[in-house]
């Protein structure tokens, strides 16, 4: 992809590039989300977005196509900090009662950005008239929304359990 935008077709396909390379990358970081959640039903959320996750990869493939062009990937530079800053809030919260919280919280961060990221594609496949592309999209975006409304209940029974496991007499922050 010619890296100076000049349509928005062009700028489409660069952020197809970046969310390939995104979801690419979560899939590497889930597994070690699961590992490090102590709470079961995160557990089995996180699961089950790995294996969404999968298959959005396989979704923008066929969204490439749409577009007739090789699916091929450009390092999404906002994942690559996002992912590495979630990864820095679970090493500090390891074994720590905030442990399952601290996941919800680098999930959802996650999950906002795919939104936003996925709104712009929807839309802009829309204007470029490619139906099917915005089909594709729209069930990803979905699956991005339920993920993020799953966190979102799942953040306050945990982020209550991380207020109450703290020891009695401790200073909180």
């Amino acid at each position: 992809m010619n890296s100076n935008s000049n349509t928005l077709q062009d700028l489409f396909l660069e952020e197809l590039e970046d969310m390939y390379d995104a979801e690419h990358r979560i899939t590497k970081a889930l597994p070690k989300l699961i590992e490090a959640a102590t709470c079961n039903e995160l557990k089995a959320g996180l699961e089950k977005h790995l294996r969404e996750t999968e298959g959005q990869i396989t979704k923008l493939e066929s969204v490439f196509r749409v577009f007739d062009e090789e699916p091929s990937a450009a390092k999404c530079e906002a994942i690559v900090g996002i992912l590495a800053e979630g990864d820095t809030i679970v090493k500090k919260n390891k074994k720590t009662p905030a442990i399952n919280a601290a996941i919800i919280s680098a999930a959802q961060k996650v999950e906002d950005y795919e939104i936003a990221s996925y709104g712009c594609l929807k839309a802009w496949a829309n204007i470029l008239g490619k139906n099917e592309a915005v089909r594709l999209i729209d069930e990803i975006l979905e699956q991005e929304k339920k993920a993020d409304h799953t966190l979102n209940a799942l953040s306050s029974s945990k982020n209550q359990e991380a207020l109450e496991e703290v020891e009695p007499g401790a200073l909180r922050r």
